[in-house]
C-alpha cells in the first residue's frame, strides 16, 4: 500500500509505525526498539511504500539506525523545525521530540485558540506537557511510569510479587497482590490528579485547559480521572503527520 508518509515513534520499549495520508492515519505496526536494525525495519515495513518518513525518537542508537536506513527521505522532528506551535523554553534542544509531537497534536486537534492545554503521556515515564494560552510549549513534568513503579517494587523487595495491572477490588487490599493493585491504581491516580491541579493553578485560564491523555496505560488509568477530557492513543503519530504536512509545505517553491 502506498501512502504519503511513514510515521515512526521510537519509544524506550516499543517503536510504533504508521502509514499516513496528509489527512489521516492508515495502517499501524509495532516492533521492539531494542535491536532495531535495517533487517527488523525491512521486515516490519513489508508491503508498505511511502514518499516521506517523519520520525521522533528518544533512543539515540535507534535514531542513528533510522538516519542510515532512510537517508534524505527522513524528516526528524526537532524543536527548530516547522511545528505549528511556538517553543518558549530555556533549553529547547533538551525537549524530547515525542513530547513536542504530542504538543503539536494537542494544539491542532484539541486545545481551543486562546486556551491552554496539557498532554499526559503514560509510557515508561509519565510526562505532562503544557501549552500556554498562545500555544507555545512552555514545559512540563516527568514522573515514573506506572509499570516502572510496580516493576521496581518487585525487583527491589524479597517478597512482593510481580502483578498484572488491573482495577483493584477495594481500596483496602485483602492480599499482597490486592494491596499493590490499590497502591498502583488509587495512588497513581492521586499523583496524576495532584500534578494536574498544580499545573492548572499556574496557568491563566487553567480551569479551561484541554487535557488529553495518550500512551500505553492511558485508557486504564484515566477511567478514574474525570479531569481528562480525551484519550487519544495515536496522539504522537498524529503530531508527526501534522509535522510532515508542515515540512512539505515549507519545501514548496515560493
Amino acid at each position: 500500500m502506498k501512502s504519503d508518509y511513514l510515521l515512526i515513534d521510537v519509544g524506550n520499549g516499543r517503536t510504533k509505525l504508521a502509514q499516513s495520508s496528509r489527512d489521516e492515519l492508515l495502517g499501524r505496526r509495532e516492533t521492539a526498539t531494542a535491536g532495531l536494525s535495517p533487517e527488523s525495519l525491512r521486515e516490519t515495513l513489508q508491503g508498505w511504500t511511502f514518499d516521506r518518513v517523519v520520525a521522533c525518537s528518544v533512543v539515540p542508537a535507534a535514531t542513528q539506525v533510522l538516519r542510515d536506513f532512510f537517508g534524505p527521505a527522513l524528516i526528524e522532528l526537532k524543536h527548530d523545525g516547522p511545528l505549528g506551535i511556538g517553543v518558549r523554553y530555556p533549553n529547547p534542544q533538551s525537549i524530547g521530540p515525542d513530547r513536542l509531537a504530542n504538543a503539536v497534536a494537542l494544539s491542532a486537534l484539541h486545545a481551543k485558540p486562546g486556551r491552554p492545554g496539557i498532554v499526559i503521556d503514560f509510557g515508561t515515564a509519565v510526562t505532562f506537557d503544557v501549552l500556554s494560552e498562545d500555544h507555545h510549549y512552555i514545559g512540563g513534568v516527568i514522573a515514573p511510569g506506572l509499570r516502572l513503579m510496580t516493576d521496581y517494587l518487585h525487583e527491589r523487595t524479597a517478597l512482593l510479587p510481580q502483578v498484572t495491572l488491573r482495577e483493584p477490588d477495594s481500596a483496602i487490599g485483602r492480599s499482597t497482590e490486592g494491596a499493590i493493585l490499590a497502591g498502583a491504581a488509587i495512588g497513581y491516580r492521586g499523583m496524576v490528579r495532584g500534578i494536574l491541579e498544580a499545573i492548572r493553578r499556574e496557568l491563566p485560564h487553567g480551569d479551561e485547559a484541554a487535557i488529553v491523555a495518550t500512551g500505553g496505560d492511558s485508557e486504564w488509568i484515566v477511567e478514574g480521572l474525570g479531569e481528562v477530557q480525551v484519550v487519544d492513543p495515536d496522539l504522537t503519530l498524529r503530531g508527526l503527520r501534522l509535522v510532515g504536512n508542515l515540512a512539505a509545505a515549507s519545501a514548496l517553491p515560493a
